[in-house]
């Protein structure tokens, strides 16, 4: 099996999470590394860096967007719940969640766009930096 994208594990991670209860975000991992047949080795596999395995990376990402459009929350750390705006969405009976799907939610946009700014920000200060060292 070949690891999931953060994509792909988005809409899993939300309907693990349909039970209303506070999950502990390494007991998702497990969970979504069960529901798509993962090896122990592909469990192992890290990044190119080496610093963290690539199914917990994706699922930090999944994580991470569906948490900024507001269908999930983290409680406490290490935790997440679903929220009222996660179940609606299950209820829909969708096949997908993406990013395009989760544009439609202002605080996803304003998340996207902030991203944006820090980004484009560090590039024109690394850009200014190298200027001033020629």
């Amino acid at each position: 099996m070949i690891i999931p994208d953060y994509q792909t594990l988005m809409l899993p991670l939300l309907k693990y999470l349909n039970d209303r209860e506070e999950r502990n975000v390494r007991d998702v991992i497990e969970y979504l590394c069960s529901e798509f047949k993962l090896t122990e080795q592909e469990k192992l596999d890290l990044l190119p860096s080496g610093q963290q395995p690539i199914i917990d990376n994706r699922v930090g990402w999944a994580k991470t967007y569906i948490l900024k459009a507001g269908l999930i929350e983290s409680p406490k750390r290490g935790f997440i719940k679903i929220t009222k705006r996660g179940i609606e969405i299950l209820n829909k009976k969708l096949d997908k969640i993406n990013i395009k799907f989760l544009e439609q939610f202002p605080e996803f946009i304003e998340f996207r766009t902030i991203k944006r700014e820090q980004s484009a920000e560090k590039s024109k200060a690394s850009t200014e930096i190298e200027k001033e060292v020629e």
